[in-house]
């Protein structure tokens, strides 16, 4: 398995197609034939999420993570990372078979990679997933307080399902989102006291695909 090749050192804000993010990729279109979609090692995935995501980071463990690789060179150039969602969103899902409903949590190129990127890793990420039989229905957010509206969703066929309620929106100390879920349950003196930072409450925009 290649390990993660990113050409920039910056820390800049990649392409998040996925919630429609605004950073422009470059003017050249991805040909199929010189890129893959395969499992990706946490720890790469990781870190591509923590240079190139707004997030700046995810969750310790992921269901399926699946990166997007230069053929020629192996250079890591995008991830979809998976996840299962909380019991009240799987449910909402799906209410028959809540625990087979996986949530797409980040969705990233970095800022070079070819027009169509984006598309291309989720077509094939999901083609994974439904190969593997194990789930039956995913689900996604795209984040409003990125300006995001999820249009690559829109375009892959996912169903938009409506806005959600507003929930606040937690950085840490070193400009990572953070969740008042993470782990476990926290209050918003909890999350004061660990040096959290409130920087908003916001809606998001709600996708669902059955497979």
């Amino acid at each position: 398995m290649d390990s993660l090749r990113v050409d920039s050192t910056s820390s800049a804000p990649g392409v998040q197609p996925g919630d429609g993010g605004p950073y422009p990729t470059s003017t050249h279109h991805l040909d199929r034939h010189l890129y893959e979609v395969r499992s990706c090692p946490l720890k790469d995935g990781q870190e591509l999420v923590r240079q190139h995501h707004y997030a700046r980071g995810g969750s310790n463990t992921a269901v399926y993570m699946h990166g997007l690789y230069e053929k020629a060179t192996g250079r890591l150039v995008g991830v979809a990372w998976w996840l299962p969602p909380t019991r009240v969103a799987c449910e909402s899902v799906n209410r028959a078979e809540w625990k087979r409903v996986l949530s797409l949590t980040r969705l990233v190129c970095v800022p070079d990679a070819p027009k169509n990127s984006a598309s291309f890793l989720l077509g094939h990420s999901v083609r994974l997933i439904r190969r593997d039989k194990r789930f039956v229905s995913l689900v996604t957010y795209a984040d409003e307080s990125q300006g995001h509206t999820g249009q690559i969703y829109r375009a892959s066929n996912w169903t938009y399902v409506g806005r959600t309620g507003p929930t606040p929106r937690w950085l840490d100390k070193e400009g990572r989102q953070v969740a008042c879920k993470a782990t476990k349950n926290r209050t918003k003196v909890q999350m004061e006291e660990l040096g959290h930072v409130k920087v908003g409450s916001y809606c998001k925009h709600k996708f669902v695909l059955h497979l």
